[in-house]
């Protein structure tokens, strides 16, 4: 899909003149002596602003995601990415977009921020999209299409065949947000992404990468998406702290493979555990680090697990998502615990 970024973009965004960092402005050139930012001379490092594109960061990135260095956004939090996409795209009060549900919630939470209509398409009883309904329920003021695989709160990844279907079909901005691929078999889009000028990849530190507290989220589209949305970003969306501690996590990645092989190890082991407890009615597939279990009373059950400390999340009012608690992957000792739990009632 040959797509013009021009007519999709808002009129203002196009016109924008961006914030000039001061770090920005001798960019290339040897510097020891800074006296331009107004920033303290003392308390170094944490003196100076950060990286503004956190060039280091995606370097490394690079390297360990197989996608160019000029292909990846960092943000705080995939969030910022999301809300980004929005800003960019999206007239507010005139435009829409079409997602899949259910889904991600903070799709729908910056529609409502951005004063944009967002259309919700159901899935199947399997919890699959159907890239005809999603398509169908698109008109031209439809900027961008919000595919979540392996999708949250339902744990399964999408049919391939028909996210490429929606890929080719349709002329706006298609956000496919792969928070927890890494712990899914099925190829990630991130790798494809010179076969689509209209795809945006969301990935995040804060799953399988265990750096949730350190706020970093990751967008991989063509070199043009990218630029609109470092043109639009804050200057200093990403502190010093958390480029470093993404560098460090970076460097030890036998560790977080460990990590993933466990967390995949108990996925194993968690799944028919729960399925064998008297109040369990149906254990959903699952690609991530979580997975959906139909119970007999949710809410009763989520209300005992709270009184004796363990927290899940109860999805009961979500759509299709009756009498259904979402529970995360922990460790050995924290599922045993759920599930001892559970065998009391």
């Amino acid at each position: 899909m040959n797509i013009d970024l021009s007519k999709l973009v808002r009129p203002n965004i196009l016109r924008l003149a961006p914030y000039s960092c001061a770090r920005d402005e001798f960019k290339g050139r040897p510097a020891h002596v800074f006296l331009d930012a107004n920033e303290s001379p003392y308390n170094s490092p944490f003196n100076r602003y950060p990286d503004p594109l956190q060039e280091t960061v995606k370097a490394r990135l690079s390297d360990i995601k197989g996608v160019p260095a000029e292909n990846i956004f960092l943000g705080n939090g995939s969030d910022e990415a999301i809300d980004l996409v929005y800003r960019i795209f999206c007239n507010p009060g005139v435009d829409n977009v079409v997602a899949i549900e259910p889904t991600y919630g903070m799709y729908g939470v910056c529609a409502d921020i951005n004063d944009v209509e967002y259309r919700r398409v159901v899935l199947d009883e399997g919890f699959q999209l159907n890239a005809d309904k999603l398509l169908t329920a698109c008109d031209d003021k439809t900027k961008v299409i919000w595919i979540c695989s392996p999708n949250n709160p339902t744990g399964n990844s999408m049919d391939r065949g028909e996210i490429e279907k929606v890929l080719d079909r349709f002329d706006g901005i298609v956000v496919l947000d792969e928070a927890y691929g890494d712990f899914a078999s099925q190829r990630p889009f991130r790798v494809d992404i010179s076969k689509w000028q209209n795809i945006i990849v969301l990935n995040t530190f804060s799953k399988a990468w265990g750096c949730a507290a350190i706020r970093l989220g990751m967008a991989f589209a063509s070199t043009d998406i990218i630029g609109l949305m470092n043109k639009v970003k804050y200057p200093y969306n990403v502190n010093e702290l958390t480029q470093q501690k993404a560098i460090d996590i970076m460097s030890d990645l036998g560790r977080v493979n460990k990590w993933l092989a466990a967390v995949k190890s108990e996925r194993d082991h968690m799944l028919p555990a729960f399925q064998d407890l008297p109040i369990c009615e149906k254990v959903y597939p699952t690609d991530s680090n979580f997975f959906l279990a139909k119970v007999k009373n949710a809410t009763e059950i989520y209300n005992y697990l709270i009184d004796r400390g363990v927290v899940v999340r109860n999805r009961t009012k979500v759509t299709l998502c009756n009498n259904c608690l979402r529970i995360t992957i922990g460790t050995p000792q924290e599922n045993n615990e759920l599930l001892a739990c559970l065998r009391q009632l």
